[in-house]
């Protein structure tokens, strides 16, 4: 604790400088300075004021599942680490090196959808529409940020655990914008609560986001599926069946996949590593050393969806070997009879949207 307070006070210096930036960039947008562009198709962005971990992937993935029956649904991301610049549409046949984890995710999952990644959002969408103008609604994943687009339905996330309200501004803390940026949120989503969450803590938080009028407050968390085998998604199974595993992440919150896990199963290692980290040959091989020292034909390796599109471009040591590698997949769903809220009101939107 005394060496955490300590780094906050070393850099507080180095937030003061951050802070002077990020304040002159939304007084520029705030007084229309800086112009954002509106599109005349309804765009649903979401994204989080802090670094990375607050589960944009998973509540991406809902608004799919809830559109793609009814719309010509697509999604628009910068592709983060990805190696190519500039716009492009994902295939199924990319690999993360080309696209970036996340946006060969939703191809991979839904590839009748339109996937598209641009470092610029403003340009990306043009661009999306001009070549496949049957879309019907873009779904930006991590632009709460990216003022350069005036998103009809602006979704901010933050986590139960780590509440922006309790952060700060980087590098002292894990903020990209003041606390009070949040109120350009349409939508505020506390992601990853518990998954029984009294009344009580529930109005705690509610408390302290202390959602402005037109905003609306609701409380997510992962319904976590059977594991499947990385190669054949027919192949499931239940945790209890394994007799021990490995835990394989390079996401930027690994404790919430682990709380489910550590009660169901033992974790004999656990290899962690930094958010979208590419995996080496020589990570693998140490993998591999690790399974061979269990020795048990029920021992796996467990992983996250978002960790199998980088696994992947070592396919073909995972087949050579015959690496027990299973994906743990999760869903979100809502607390307080959120669901139907949240659903309607991302209906409502649709319904009302006019150019």
């Amino acid at each position: 604790m005394l060496d955490n307070i300590l780094g906050k006070i070393i850099l507080s210096p180095f937030s003061l400088l951050y802070a002077i930036a990020v304040g002159i960039r939304n007084i520029l947008y705030d007084t229309q300075v800086l112009k954002s562009t509106q599109f005349n198709l309804p765009v649903i962005s979401i994204g989080n004021l802090s670094v990375g971990g607050a589960g944009k992937t998973p509540h991406i993935e809902y608004l799919i599942m809830l559109l793609k029956d009814y719309l010509k649904v697509s999604t628009l991301s910068r592709g983060y680490k990805r190696k190519t610049k500039g716009f492009r549409w994902v295939n199924i046949k990319d690999h993360a090196y080309l696209s970036g984890d996340e946006p060969l995710q939703y191809k991979r999952k839904w590839p009748e959808i339109d996937v598209a990644v641009s470092e610029s959002r403003n340009l990306g969408i043009p661009l999306m529409l001009q070549q496949r103008p049957y879309i019907q609604t873009v779904l930006l994943d991590d632009a709460f940020q990216h003022r350069g687009v005036h998103p009809g339905l602006n979704i901010l996330l933050t986590t139960f655990e780590e509440p922006y309200t309790r952060d700060y501004l980087l590098p002292a803390g894990r903020l990209r914008e003041f606390r009070n940026a949040a109120d350009r949120a349409d939508i505020i989503i506390v992601s990853k609560c518990p998954e029984v969450l009294s009344q009580e803590d529930l109005q705690k938080m509610k408390l302290e986001i202390d959602p402005k009028p037109h905003q609306q407050l609701y409380f997510s968390y992962y319904r976590y599926m059977e594991p499947y085998f990385m190669y054949n998604p027919m192949i499931k199974k239940d945790l209890s069946e394994f007799s021990k595993v490995i835990v394989l992440s390079a996401i930027a919150n690994v404790e919430y996949f682990l709380d489910h896990i550590d009660p169901r199963v033992e974790i004999v290692h656990l290899f962690k590593y930094e958010d979208h980290h590419f995996f080496r040959e020589n990570e693998l091989d140490i993998l591999k050393r690790s399974l061979d020292e269990i020795n048990d034909p029920n021992a796996a390796v467990l992983t996250t969806e978002k960790d199998a599109m980088r696994l992947d471009l070592h396919r073909n040591y995972i087949v050579k070997y015959k690496m027990p590698i299973y994906v743990l997949p999760a869903i979100v769903d809502f607390h307080d009879q959120g669901k139907q809220k949240f659903d309607q009101q991302v209906r409502n939107y649709l319904l009302e949207f006019q150019v």
